[in-house]
């Protein structure tokens, strides 16, 4: 038999399709931990929304806008709704531009060396460092070396604590979505006589807009939701400021919750009313908060992916 004919032969048992036993049991395996995960959080979420439904349908608009209070039938979540907002806004305003910013560097103008290398691995490292490790350094560094400034256990000290934690993310997403970009988008810029910077501004950041939001929208739930950096910040359940409205500028600098800190507070006391039934509604809310900034990713990818595609 001639090379030719040896082609032909091999060309038909590939056309005849032969079955893939190997390649379909472990689809059938991974399609099996996918469907058991969703089970697992379906059950989660119609237990917690079950625990909850007595508040959310009977009082919801006064569970959101009253405060914490001694009675479960009166407490609300007013005081850690807007101590998540003010956490989040102080995690997006400080980790974003840093994280984007170090991304661009590494990638569009730092000159590959073991001096970038390191620093990459390095990053890759503090990614995985357990949320409470971010804890102890937000209280030594922005809660008691540099208490002049936070204020001390203030929103701003948990702020800059939470953006710490999610910088490390933030700088893998929004550096894997600008090496994705094609080479040849750059190498058009740059034949056309475009600088640099116009480059890396006209063409590889509107390409590569879609991935670095998602990834800094999704860090940023994280941080919504993350308990033990907070606790060790020194969040508290009590005895807060009387005023404590949206705008008010001033509680950047006091005594401050949040959603996670209210839901493990209440999860721990011995009325059913609180451990059941407003942890639960709690929780239902928070799930609704961080779903909210999912969806905002999720929008704004599917916007610049349609500007991309024009």
């Amino acid at each position: 038999m001639d090379a030719r004919s040896t082609i032909d032969h091999d060309l038909g048992l590939l056309l005849k399709g032969r079955p893939d036993t190997k390649g379909t049991i472990f689809r059938a395996v991974i399609l099996s931990a996918l469907l058991f995960s969703l089970l697992i959080l379906t059950v989660l979420l119609y237990q917690v929304i079950t625990d909850g439904w007595a508040v959310l349908s009977t009082r919801f608009g006064d569970f959101i806008g009253s405060g914490l209070r001694s009675d479960a039938e009166d407490a609300g979540i007013k005081q850690g709704l807007l101590g998540t907002f003010w956490l989040a806004l102080i995690t997006a305003i400080v980790a974003f531009p840093l994280g984007i910013g170090a991304a661009i560097y590494l990638e569009e103008y730092a000159t590959p060396s073991r001096l970038t290398s390191f620093i990459d691995i390095n990053i890759r490292n503090l990614a995985g460092v357990p949320s409470v490790v971010y804890g102890i350094l937000g209280l030594s560094i922005f809660v008691r070396r540099a208490g002049s400034l936070t204020g001390g256990a203030t929103p701003l000290a948990a702020g800059l604590t939470l953006a710490a934690l999610v910088l490390p993310v933030v700088i893998i997403t929004s550096a894997e979505s600008i090496r994705s970009v094609p080479q040849p988008l750059r190498e058009a810029g740059y034949g056309v006589g475009a600088t640099k910077w116009e480059v890396t501004r006209h063409h590889v950041l509107p390409y590569a807009a879609p991935g670095i939001l998602t990834g800094t929208l999704l860090s940023l739930a994280r941080a919504a939701g993350e308990a033990a950096p907070l606790l060790l910040v020194g969040a508290v359940t009590g005895r807060l400021g009387s005023r404590y409205e949206l705008w008010d500028f001033d509680q950047l600098r006091q005594r401050f919750t949040a959603m996670p800190i209210i839901i493990t507070s209440w999860t721990k006391q011995p009325q059913e009313g609180f451990r059941v039934d407003n942890a639960a509604a709690a929780i239902v809310m928070l799930v609704l908060f961080v779903l909210l900034l999912n969806t905002a990713a999720i929008v704004l990818r599917s916007r610049f992916e349609r500007k991309r595609g024009m």
